[in-house]
């Protein structure tokens, strides 16, 4: 099947891709449309693909010819969606609209040569969540209206989402008003840069809801979980309210199909441009926090991109660097970091299940794996899964100084403002770069981290505080300093943050009970 004619919608009928349990309790083989509205699997499993595309190289560049909501389309197609051909083309035009700033939606700019930044911050909330969640919300309402069609599901639903930062806010926009849905947000409480916290408590929607939690990113992604595997509660929600459970965290294979399809465009981009030769190896390097960005250039490669190395950068919170170095995954006398890239301070990476299932195939040593990292904080991978890891992954990380630094370095050597998360995979790409082009993905803009960036540029250390002057300002007026002096302006959506009023000011425990607790106060009322 020629990607063309998934570009055009002219494809003949073709059975819709069905999905597997990561821990092989769901033998269903379920489609999309019911995936992405149950988001995570009886008994914690992930959902992948039993199949996947091969592209050919002329059917990737051919790419660059279609506008991004289109290339989008095409992606969703080839990876066998059960939505009709027309639908998807109307539901990605919606997506990728006007709400993004920038006419590519995902470009790609070439900051010093061979050095290029796929920016996935153009959407309504300046974060790379945004290239999924403005997306997925909207195949997500299409699902459940098919469903209630042909009678499978009568019930509305809850989506929650345990956010370390950005995903909570592009979880919030996304489904915002959106039939059929309620979503909740908990984030931790002190745990997120201020500009990310005013952006999701000033969230407007009737069917919106947003908890700070007093703990950690695990913590509160450890809570929902729990509710999720809460039958009791799940029966509760059912009986009163008339709701199921969804998620919207990265584990929903939802939010994976349009980061495949960022992907499969900056390698057409690069090749329409000149930066590169159609079948030139490229390297990836993410900033990785949940592993999801990086496991959707991992797919994106399974189907024909030429990515030759995936660099996995990581911040003081280094267990992905550990784990590929080692085949051990030990969270067990590991500190949590706070850091100056908060989307990337997380410990348990979520989406590493889905590559060691399609790394070893065998549902029960996932199921083993995941069980001995609840029970024992630390997990180890047999030699063969071990080796496929290291035959395409690199490790790195970057501590927080060095972050900073590198933010101040870059501008000064090229007038690219970067976040503290892009900075982290910026300087993991300088120090492992080979003779290859890199593509680095910039996953924010750096304004939703103001007080960082005003750090960095006036060389300041993370720990310490700001000078008096600088003290007194809150994040917001901190954009402004930096804004006059380097010339970069503030996205519209972040700078009208300061005449929005705080809607969601309570604070709840990080376990199963205070979210719970708070699920039912919020339902209730």
């Amino acid at each position: 099947m020629a990607l063309s004619d998934h570009m055009n919608g002219s494809r003949p009928p073709i059975a819709p891709t069905r999905y597997l349990d990561t821990r092989g309790q769901d033998g269903s083989l379920p489609t999309f449309t019911r995936v992405v509205v149950q988001g995570i699997a009886q008994g914690g499993g992930l959902y992948v693909p039993e199949r996947l595309p091969l592209l050919s190289l002329d059917e990737i560049v051919a790419l660059s010819g279609l506008p991004y909501h289109a290339r989008a389309a095409a992606t969703h197609r080839a990876l066998g969606v059960d939505i009709p051909d027309d639908r998807l083309d109307i539901l990605m035009t919606q997506a990728f609209g006007p709400n993004f700033d920038h006419p590519a939606v995902a470009p790609v700019v070439e900051v010093t040569p061979g050095m290029h930044v796929l920016e996935l911050w153009h959407g309504p909330t300046s974060a790379f969540k945004d290239m999924a969640l403005q997306c997925m919300p909207l195949l997500f309402s299409e699902a459940i209206a098919l469903r209630r069609a042909a009678g499978q599901d009568l019930d509305d639903y809850l989506v929650l989402v345990a956010t370390s930062g950005d995903t909570g806010k592009a979880a919030l926009e996304g489904f915002a008003d959106r039939d059929y849905t309620r979503i909740a947000v908990f984030y931790p409480a002190g745990g997120v840069s201020d500009i990310q916290q005013k952006q999701m408590v000033t969230q407007r929607g009737r069917n919106v809801c947003v908890f700070g939690a007093r703990g950690n990113f695990d913590d509160c992604q450890n809570a929902v979980k729990a509710v999720f595997n809460d039958p009791v509660f799940e029966t509760e929600l059912h009986e009163h309210w008339g709701l199921r459970l969804s998620s919207a965290n990265s584990i929903n294979w939802g939010r994976l199909i349009p980061q495949i399809a960022y992907y499969l465009s900056a390698y057409a981009e690069l090749v329409t441009s000149g930066a590169i030769r159609a079948g030139d190896d490229i390297d990836v390097c993410v900033p990785t926090g949940n592993f999801g960005n990086i496991l959707a250039a991992w797919y994106a490669r399974k189907m024909g991109a030429p990515f030759a190395r995936l660099l996995c950068a990581s911040n003081e919170n280094n267990v992905l660097t550990d784990f590929i170095n080692t085949g051990i995954y030990d969270i067990s006398k590991r500190p949590f970091v706070t850091t100056p890239s908060p989307s990337m301070d997380i410990l348990i990476s979520s989406n590493l299940e889905r590559l060691l299932y399609e790394l070893c195939g065998d549902p029960v040593r996932v199921a083993g794996w995941m069980a001995d990292l609840v029970a024992y904080k630390r997990f180890k991978v047999d030699g063969a899964t071990w080796a496929a890891i290291r035959d395409l992954f690199v490790g790195d990380f970057v501590t927080n100084d060095e972050s900073l630094s590198v933010i101040r370095r870059v501008f000064a050597d090229t007038g690219f403002l970067l976040d503290p998360h892009t900075a982290v995979a910026w300087e993991v790409a300088q120090r492992l770069r080979g003779g290859r082009p890199v593509l680095v993905v910039a996953t924010a803009h750096w304004a939703k981290f103001g007080i960082d960036v005003y750090k960095a540029l006036n060389g300041i250390a993370y720990r310490s505080t700001l000078p008096e002057e600088a003290a007194q300002l809150s994040g917001l007026d901190l954009l402004d300093r930096v804004s006059e002096r380097t010339g970069c302006s503030i996205p519209r959506n972040l700078s009208e943050l300061r005449s929005l009023p705080e809607r969601f000011t309570l604070e709840v425990d990080a376990s199963a009970d205070g979210a719970r607790a708070a699920l039912r106060s919020w339902l209730a009322g």
